[in-house]
């Protein structure tokens, strides 16, 4: 088998062409209906002169062969057509962040040298306050929205683009090499663009090989897994501009599935959410952690909807903390299954769970994948289960090629360790007793106090288990003695009282040393993440310094 996505999305097309594909609002999308339609952005790239320059025995690790495809837009049936189209036209889709602002815009269409660019029409006043310094950027599309801004000079209507053009197969020579182009999400340094081959991505985290399941590396064994009835009914909630959300729809399809988004895709509405899953019936759905599932919980509670249909939760980026679990399962129909994953933009899926709050301690504990390991600190030897030495999770087999245009950093993230080349993406984790995984949380977010590591999500997962928080970010605060002050940023249930530090300190000392648990508490509004769900450190830091802390009563 040609594992190649746009090849895997034709022979879909194919064995399945009316089964629904896509439901967004009042518009199906049948599998046929997505292969017609993405072909004929396929074409209209090629129309465009777009495609493929150099192929991959020519190029570096960390070069691209592909001409780039910005996609700047909300979810909707236009970015998954986007990213199909690029590659069946052989080009690569690059992912733009909509919140950013015009320097950090310039900057990632800059970086990916895009030549093309599919934006909905409400970001036109933005990338027309940058298009004058990209002179790569030589082809504008507009997708319409409720916005009413009129076409960029230059640009063609997205619609009537797709229109000119016909819908019959793209006869060209597609390859397992052809690139996936995923930037990250910046929250450790600017935006890097992680280079992964169609067949690496597919068997990493595309649904390729799922633990449990056989290795679909047959066209046989793709077809009996798409039509074994797995892929349900499956509501996207994270943005298509993050991995979590291209992964969730990827992997729907691979199963046979049906996508459906939320009315509202332009911020995250939880009421829209359940009004989704109650008609359209959906019996899975993906968040990102408690961001996600707290506003979903109030909102299920107020508005009494039916969510009988619900089977699977799958979580990803964030974990679930037990107290936000356990109520939600109160409320979902008994037997519904949490799936939690821990991966990461460079390494793909590392480690899965089931019943991750089971861990020691109510913290949560996965089960590693076997391409994945624990490194020591040296990176030169592995830590073995039945060790409490912290590590560095590390990830080996189907790995991304390296950084866009940068080697240093692919030759960082990317060692060769005994002739194996692994991907050290910055996360650490230990064994706990029983074998599994106990994932501790980046290392960038690591907070040094009085000598001592303290990873920040850890702490973040106790302590959004007091009754009174709705959600929390822990940081560390300059301190005189202890160098580092770990420090709560919280933001309160509705009606609950503000818990005092001493309180606080009081709910994780079963959980936490005592070096870990913090020794001040700030109280903010609402918690600052990104629209998938993950935290703004940056934010949380300069609000804790910049505000009163309440401090425990004795150090």
């Amino acid at each position: 088998m040609l594992v190649n996505l746009a090849a895997i999305q034709e022979l879909l097309g194919r064995h399945m062409p009316d089964r629904q594909a896509l439901v967004w609002r009042d518009r199906v999308f049948t599998y046929a209906d997505l292969t017609a339609r993405t072909r004929q952005l396929g074409r209209a790239l090629l129309r465009l002169g777009l495609g493929c320059r150099r192929e991959r025995p020519d190029l570096q690790p960390w070069e691209s062969g592909h001409d780039h495809i910005a996609v700047y837009c909300h979810n909707g049936n236009e970015w998954i057509e986007a990213m199909y189209g690029a590659w069946k036209a052989r080009a690569a889709f690059v992912n733009v962040n909509y919140r950013y602002v015009a320097d950090e815009l310039h900057y990632i269409l800059e970086t990916s040298a895009a030549r093309a660019i599919i934006y909905h029409a409400t970001f036109a006043p933005l990338l027309a306050a940058v298009r004058d310094r990209l002179p790569a950027l030589r082809h504008l599309v507009q997708v319409r929205d409720d916005s009413d801004n009129a076409l960029l000079p230059g640009a063609v209507d997205y619609e009537a683009w797709l229109a000119a053009e016909r819908a019959d197969p793209i006869e060209l020579p597609y390859s397992a090499d052809d690139l996936y182009v995923l930037f990250t999400g910046g929250t450790t340094g600017m935006p890097k663009g992680v280079l992964w081959r169609h067949e690496d991505v597919f068997f990493n985290g595309l649904g390729g090989h799922v633990p449990g399941f056989e290795r679909l590396d047959s066209e046989e064994k793709l077809l009996r897994h798409v039509d074994a009835g797995l892929g349900g009914r499956f509501l996207v909630l994270p943005p298509f501009m993050h991995g979590a959300g291209q992964w969730a729809t990827f992997n729907t399809f691979h199963r046979g599935g049906t996508v459906v988004l939320p009315d509202e895709v332009r911020r995250f509405d939880p009421h829209a959410t359940w009004r989704t899953i109650e008609r359209q019936r959906v019996d899975q759905m993906s968040l990102v952690g408690d961001a996600f599932a707290r506003p979903l919980l109030a909102a299920l509670r107020e508005g009494g909807y039916d969510a009988s249909s619900v089977r699977v939760i799958s979580s990803t980026a964030a974990v679930l903390s037990p107290a936000v679990k356990q109520e939600l399962a109160a409320l979902l129909p008994d037997g519904t299954m949490f799936v939690e994953s821990i991966g990461a933009t460079e390494s793909g899926l590392q480690a899965m769970s089931w019943d991750a709050a089971s861990g020691p301690g109510g913290q949560s504990a996965y089960q590693l994948r076997d391409n994945s390991v624990l490194l020591a600190d040296d990176r030169r030897r592995f830590v073995e289960p039945g060790s409490s030495e912290v590590g560095w999770m590390a990830t080996k087999g189907h790995l991304p090629l390296g950084y866009l245009g940068d080697p240093e950093r692919t030759q960082k993230t990317f060692p060769v360790i005994d002739g194996v080349r692994y991907c050290i993406g910055g996360d650490r984790a230990r064994w706990a007793e029983d074998g599994r995984l106990i994932f501790l949380g980046r290392d960038s977010a690591c907070i040094n106090t009085g000598g001592e590591k303290v990873y920040a999500e850890e702490v973040e997962r106790v302590v959004k288990g007091h009754p009174s928080v709705e959600d929390a970010l822990v940081v560390g605060v300059r301190d005189a003695r202890w160098g580092q002050r770990v420090t709560a940023v919280v933001s309160l249930r509705d009606a609950r009282p503000t818990p005092t530090i001493d309180e606080l300190r009081a709910h994780c000392a079963p959980s936490l040393a005592d070096y870990k648990i913090p020794r001040a508490l700030v109280v903010a509004d609402e918690i600052v993440r990104s629209p998938s769900g993950k935290p703004d450190y940056a934010w949380a830091k300069t609000f804790a310094e910049d505000s009163s802390c309440q401090m425990p009563t004795r150090s």
